[in-house]
């Protein structure tokens, strides 16, 4: 009687935090400043600062000078008032593997006016397979 009373309470907990794992880890739902994705399969956890605007975000496996390549086409949007510059991170989670970028990437100032939009390519070279768990992080740099 009390195996049976402990086997049901342990099931109820096993049930409750399956389902908490659950709601926390795979709200794949993008963030409103996140528009368009093109990367099936892909568990993406997006930090996007309000400042910018992901306007299309995909992935593929090509090649990049010759090897391999998980490249990553992002164009990002300035949505601010005033001009930014922007950091791109990238994180595969799951390879252990990050890249961070700047964009734009050149200019006098190197910044995005308010409303204007850059797309840069992000390659992992020699990764032959796809992302399973991907961190993308943008935030603005200080104009200091």
């Amino acid at each position: 009687m009390l195996e049976s009373k402990i086997a049901g309470l342990a099931a109820r907990w096993l049930a409750a935090l399956s389902a908490l794992f659950i709601w926390c880890g795979c709200a794949t739902a993008p963030p409103a400043n996140v528009k368009s994705i093109d990367c099936a399969g892909a568990k993406i956890q997006w930090e996007v600062a309000p400042e910018a605007e992901i306007v299309h975000f995909a992935c593929a496996l090509g090649m990049h000078e010759g090897d391999p390549s998980l490249i990553y086409t992002i164009q990002l949007k300035n949505v601010a008032d005033t001009a930014h510059r922007f950091r791109v991170c990238v994180f595969l989670q799951d390879m252990d593997k990050a890249v961070a970028y700047l964009v734009p990437t050149k200019g006098k100032p190197p910044q995005l006016a308010a409303g204007e939009d850059a797309t840069i390519k992000i390659p992992f070279m020699k990764t032959t397979v796809m992302s399973k768990k991907t961190l993308v992080r943008v935030v603005p740099m200080s104009s200091d």
